[in-house]
């Protein structure tokens, strides 16, 4: 017996060859889960802190939202060039370098003394965090088999809500025990700084790269997996709807990360604690709904096209977070309204499949640019939405306008996706000019 044969994991599969597979592939997948997580931690702790910061510095709802939305100016900026960086230098090192800077400046909004210094820190956030989800999809394009990967991206995205969650209770916490809010960002920001170096340390950019990965697993994932499909590339429609249902999609999450909290707390009169622990259990419900939406993509799959079942998926996604939405200015009860949310958001982030759309349709050389494009669209909804929701509040004096407002992207998120053909181009159809 070979030495790599000899490197197994419980519950391991046989690769082609006979030998058993290690499982070293689920465990790069979950590292970048856990650290997209923190990630999302970062950037959606201010949101939370936003009310204890809000006092201090004698913010106006329309400086609140521009404050918020400072972050997505350069994270948007850079997803193009995140993407690229990604595909020319590797995931891995892009990872290891922009966590170090991201970790840094989020500490370094800890120190700010006034409006101006927040921004600034969150301009840095931005730009750092940028290229992570279109590293991370370019690593799953590269680790996982083809019929895997809508499980193996949707889970690691699923981190997003997931940091949104653990940030309101952990936010709130640390403001708490610490009696500060300048304390919760330099005491997340040194952690990360840290936990990205341990990430860069074990990830790979390739299987064939990591010292655990046997040859039997190496072979599981380019041949067992099946033959890769010739991929055209991304035709101009395709491309059209995915960043229009992109668009709508990000609008209504970053309008919920952004501003969620400050409703719970000023419309709904929820306390700290009380609003971080509502803010936890929505955004958990959203991450447990992006998860099973990738288990439910690669198993519907088995059953109907592929074209069929995202179909499916995404038509549910954005009819039932919209109706979700439409129902909250109708409630009045502070708990079926957070239960609302939780529905809403569960099915919103379904959405988090648009990240398979890369891989699935986008030649493998262009993973990450398709990407960081496609991302790019999500991220300008991010740009958009914390201000408008400031200055619908300082108009209306309210937030029902904010979740009509949230209500119509859904709309517009739902009959996007509902376009996309998720087979790629017909046999039939017109060379596109311009395709990636």
């Amino acid at each position: 017996m070979t030495a790599d044969n000899q490197r197994t994991a419980p519950g391991s599969v046989q690769g082609p060859s006979g030998g058993r597979a290690t499982n070293i592939r689920w465990s790069v997948v979950v590292v970048l889960f856990l650290f997209y997580t923190i990630n999302s931690i970062d950037r959606s702790s201010l949101g939370v802190a936003m009310p204890s910061i809000v006092g201090e510095f004698e913010l106006t709802p329309t400086m609140q939202g521009v404050i918020l939305s400072a972050f997505f100016w350069t994270y948007c900026l850079m997803q193009i060039p995140g993407g690229l960086a990604a595909d020319r230098f590797g995931p891995r090192r892009i990872i290891g370098i922009a966590s170090a800077v991201w970790g840094t400046f989020t500490a370094f909004a800890g120190l700010a003394v006034n409006g101006v210094m927040l921004i600034l820190a969150r301009l840095g956030l931005g730009a750092f965090e940028a290229p992570y989800m279109p590293a991370a999809s370019k690593l799953v394009s590269n680790w996982m088999p083809p019929k895997r990967r809508a499980t193996g991206v949707t889970l690691i995205d699923s981190g997003a809500p997931l940091g949104a969650a653990f940030g309101g209770l952990l936010v709130a916490w640390l403001i708490t025990a610490t009696g500060s809010w300048r304390w919760s960002f330099i005491i997340i920001g040194v952690s990360t700084v840290v936990i990205g170096f341990c990430v860069f340390l074990y990830i790979r950019n390739l299987p064939s790269e990591h010292r655990l990965v046997n040859r039997a697993e190496v072979e599981l994932i380019t041949v067992a997996g099946g033959p890769e499909e010739e991929k055209p590339g991304v035709t101009r429609g395709n491309a059209t709807a995915m960043v229009v249902g992109r668009f709508g999609w990000a609008m209504v999450f970053w309008g919920l990360v952004t501003w969620g909290p400050s409703y719970l707390s000023n419309a709904r009169g929820l306390d700290l604690q009380a609003m971080g622990f509502a803010t936890f259990l929505i955004f958990l419900c959203g991450a447990l709904g992006e998860i099973l939406s990738g288990f439910l993509a690669d198993r519907l799959q088995r059953i109907f096209s592929r074209n069929r079942s995202f179909k499916l998926l995404f038509g549910g996604s954005g009819a039932l977070s919209l109706v979700a939405l439409i129902s909250l200015p109708f409630v009045t009860d502070a708990a079926l309204a957070v239960t609302l949310l939780c529905i809403g958001v569960f099915f919103n982030l379904f959405g988090g499949l648009y990240w398979t759309i890369p891989a699935m349709l986008a030649k493998k050389e262009k993973v990450g640019l398709v990407g960081g494009i496609m991302n790019f669209a999500g991220t300008s909804a991010g740009i958009i939405v914390p201000i408008v929701a400031g200055v619908l509040l300082d108009v209306t004096g309210g937030y029902t306008a904010v979740l009509i407002f949230l209500a119509i992207a859904a709309a517009v998120y739902l009959a996007a996706s509902l376009m996309i053909n998720f087979s790629g181009v017909t046999k039939n159809a017109p060379t596109e000019t311009s395709r990636a």
